[in-house]
């Protein structure tokens, strides 16, 4: 008889389970059917070894009460001018996807802003890293060691995954030291969540705790499928939904990233909607799959190409689209200079057309060309982690702006009451000659602030 695990997996509950057999003779044998019984411990031993623990130092500046910033204050009482530093610590993973130069793929968020970055094998050897370079949109960065003898974990086609399929997270939960939990693969393509920027999560059961990010999402023959990344946590603790970044999406980027040392996103210059019921009906279209072309930018690839509101997208370079999350995810892929081949329909009629990747436009302003109370700063229009504003880009740490609190990477999302998406509709709403009321955006955070 063929050895078959399933079917030992069931021969050895009916076996444990038979209340026909005294208790006595219940033990668990070692083997069924004449064979070994499954286990994923040949594979987690070819595997684990790719998987590193990462630890993070980093020395940040400790604010002062406002007061204490007084130069006359500080003077009088004979405080050092030196702002106080204060040094922190941070717990990770990452994934050696690369023995022969020594290059790790991990979380953007496990090494930001990292000073010193750590890196532990799992045979001890402790080495520092290099950071090769960051994609915060995504959350994925790779960093690189010098050491022999490394282990690389072989790579899948993450596009194969299917809803069912057994995966294994291997990681670092808590700084407890390698970990491995399993589970399945729950969906696929989870978009819109707000975790990052560009989102195609892989969604899965396999316990994903802190410290696990950066950690490899991997199949049953030890192949590299997915990042973990982070986890829906309504509680507070583990509940079973966790999330990884593709490895076909992580693998791009890390090109990027070794390549540039940065992701060069290009612009194709459109906006694009959801399709819902009654722009379906509308439409004339047969199901909802797709998105809805609302809005062209002048001057734009888009426009060159040739595309229209109204038009409605349903694949891009032969990947379908079901909404618009998944064109901003694809095109957000490409790079400046590469192409889109775009397929729609337009009044009925299908079409396909190619757009060629062009140059973001990120206009930057000063902000004494706003308001009076922003100069000292720099402002920029943008579009991070979902959230359309105004970025603070720099601030002067003599200026007003400063001194009421607001840093780099606060974004202004209203004004004077009136919701801002750029620089433009910024300028608009602004009286120099009068205050003004701006809701701030600051990573999970939001305050009113009055610039009087």
């Amino acid at each position: 008889m063929s050895y078959h695990p399933i079917r030992s997996l069931f021969f050895l509950m009916a076996l444990f389970f038979n209340p026909a057999l005294p208790i006595a003779q219940a033990g668990l044998p070692t083997q069924a059917d004449g064979q070994s019984l499954p286990s994923l411990a040949p594979m987690l031993e070819r595997s684990m070894p790719a998987v590193v623990n990462i630890s993070t130092s980093t020395n940040v500046q400790v604010l002062d009460n406002p007061l204490l910033q007084d130069p006359f204050f500080r003077h009088f009482f004979q405080l050092p001018n030196q702002p106080r530093r204060q040094q922190r610590n941070s717990l990770g993973s990452g994934v050696i996807i690369d023995s022969k130069h020594g290059y790790v793929l991990t979380n953007n968020h496990v090494i930001d802003k990292a000073d010193k970055i750590t890196v532990t094998l799992q045979d001890g050897r402790q080495l520092n890293a290099k950071l090769i370079g960051t994609d915060p949109e995504a959350d994925v960065a790779v960093i690189q060691i010098a050491a022999d003898n490394l282990t690389a974990l072989p790579i899948a086609d993450s596009d194969t995954l299917r809803v069912g399929d057994f995966v294994i997270a291997i990681g670092n939960p808590f700084g407890l030291g390698q970990t491995v939990t399993s589970g399945i693969v729950s969906a696929l393509g989870r978009s819109g969540l707000g975790i990052e920027g560009y989102e195609d999560f892989i969604q899965t059961d396999a316990s994903i705790n802190p410290g696990n990010s950066g950690g490899a999402l991997v199949n049953l023959r030890g192949e590299f499928v997915g990042m973990n990344t982070a986890i829906l946590a309504p509680s507070g603790g583990n509940v079973g939904i966790g999330f990884a970044i593709p490895a076909n999406m992580a693998l791009t980027i890390k090109d990027a990233l070794v390549k540039h040392g940065e992701v060069r996103r290009g612009l194709l210059g459109v906006t694009t909607q959801d399709l819902n019921a009654e722009l379906v009906k509308a439409f004339g279209l047969k199901n909802k799959h797709g998105a809805v072309i609302s809005k062209i930018e002048g001057n734009s690839p888009a426009a060159r190409a040739g595309l229209e509101p109204g038009d409605i997208i349903v694949g891009v370079n032969g990947q379908k689209i079901k909404n618009s999350y998944d064109i901003r995810n694809i095109i957000g892929l490409l790079q400046i200079g590469d192409t889109a081949t775009i397929d729609l329909y337009r009044g009925g009629e299908k079409k396909r057309i190619q757009a060629i990747i062009g140059k973001p436009q990120r206009p930057s302003l000063v902000g004494n060309k706003i308001h009076p109370r922003l100069a000292g700063t720099v402002l920029s229009t943008t579009q991070k982690n979902q959230v359309e504003g105004v970025l603070f880009e720099k601030i002067d740490t003599s200026s007003y702006a400063w001194r009421a609190g607001l840093r780099p990477g606060d974004i202004i999302v209203s004004a004077n009451r009136y919701r801002i998406r750029n620089l433009d509709e910024l300028v608009q709403v602004a009286n120099p000659n009068a205050p003004m009321l701006i809701n701030i955006q600051r990573g999970e955070e939001a305050f009113f602030l009055v610039l009087k």
